[in-house]
Formats: structure tokens, C-alpha cells, sequence
């Protein structure tokens, strides 16, 4: 083929694999939680399991479509206080794998026994300037609502987009919920008695979950 003739092609291959990274730079925060909550419930529909109250699972679509889009760094670091600055790589990445799966499951276990819900995202006004916004949803549908709340910040960078870092499980706000708890390990012991501390119990809850199916 002439390369003039190939020319098209290669530009219309560009532009597809621009098109994701376009969308997440013009992104807004509430269509951004508008569409991984949708993607959530599609999942929960599709996935008998998970009707049937596989929390594992859930866990999972909550790992593969939620956590990607979350400052988890930041998440942790609020959520250990000034032990944070202390704690060497290592300690890091350990507090952050077990804090994440305990995070997973939480959210997870507020959506357990949702069927055939809808996701109602309030809309939220963002200024040029900026840098955070809480961005409210309601899950509605047979019993209870859901509240379900994000506290997002814009990311630097071009073409970055909106970080959630905090959630609002059930009107709680999950790292004020947690930084008390997580004091009270390290003072008792070390940020790595905070570690064993969720390894523990993050066993504990798979294996609840287990003796359920």
C-alpha cells in the first residue's frame, strides 16, 4: 500500500487509542462517579454469584472498576496520621494492600444486597480553580436507600482527571471512621502491629465469607 494511503489509517488508530485519555482529562467528577457506579450495578445484575451474595466476587468488581480510579496512597495516609511519615516503603505497600482490601469489602458489604437499583449521582458544579469536590449518590430501589459519597480531587497533569480519595459508606466517611482505629494500633504497638492488625482481620472476614456460600 502506498504509505500516503496508509496515512488515514494510522491517524484513525491514533485517535482511538487518544480517545480513553481524552475522556478522562474532560471528565467531570459527578459523570466520573456517574459511570462507575453504573458499571457496578451492570456488573451486580449480570453475575447470578453475586446475586446470590458472593461478597467475593463483588469485591472483585469493586477492585476492577472502583479502586483504579482512587488516590489510594493519599486514602492510607490519611487514614494513618503522622505514623505515615515514619513508615518505610516496605510498611507502606503492606498497610496500603491490606487497607485496600478491607476497603473493597466494605464497599462491597453496602452494596450486597443490591438487585435491581439505580444510582442517582447529584450534580455538582466545578470551578476552573478547583482542587477537591464531594460528589453525593443515592442508590435507590427496593428498601433503604444507599448513600454512597465521594470526596474527589483533581489530579495534576494534563489529561490526568478526577482521584477519589474518600468514601462515604452509610454516612460514614471511611478514613475519619478508620483514623482513630488505626491510631489505637500504632500506639499500642508499631505501624506494624497496625499491619498484622487488618492481615487479620481482613482473613477473618474471607473466611466468614466462605463459611456463608
Amino acid at each position: 500500500m502506498n504509505p500516503i494511503g496508509r496515512r488515514p489509517i494510522l491517524l484513525a488508530g491514533a485517535v482511538a487509542l487518544i480517545a480513553p485519555w481524552a475522556r478522562a482529562a474532560d471528565e467531570a467528577p459527578d459523570a466520573l462517579v456517574q459511570r462507575l457506579s453504573d458499571q457496578v450495578l451492570q456488573a451486580i445484575r449480570s453475575d447470578k454469584a453475586i446475586q446470590q451474595g458472593d461478597l467475593e466476587r463483588l469485591a472483585r468488581v469493586v477492585n476492577e472498576v472502583i479502586m483504579p480510579n482512587v488516590n489510594f496512597t493519599r486514602m492510607t495516609a490519611s487514614a494513618t496520621g503522622p505514623a505515615w511519615r515514619r513508615a518505610t516503603p516496605e510498611q507502606r505497600e503492606k498497610l496500603q494492600a491490606e487497607f485496600k482490601v478491607l476497603l473493597e469489602r466494605t464497599y462491597a458489604g453496602a452494596l450486597r444486597e443490591v438487585r435491581d437499583q439505580t444510582v442517582e449521582v447529584k450534580p455538582v458544579r466545578v470551578g476552573a480553580d478547583d482542587k477537591d469536590v464531594i460528589v453525593r449518590s443515592v442508590v435507590k430501589g427496593r428498601g433503604d436507600p444507599i448513600q454512597l459519597d465521594y470526596r474527589l480531587e483533581r489530579t495534576p497533569g494534563q489529561g490526568a482527571g478526577w482521584k477519589i480519595y474518600d468514601l462515604n459508606v452509610l454516612g460514614v466517611w471511611l478514613v475519619d471512621n478508620y483514623r482513630p482505629q488505626f491510631a489505637q494500633q500504632i500506639n499500642q504497638g508499631s505501624i506494624d502491629t497496625l499491619i498484622d492488625a487488618l492481615a487479620q482481620r481482613n482473613q477473618a472476614n474471607a473466611a466468614a465469607s466462605t463459611a456463608q456460600r
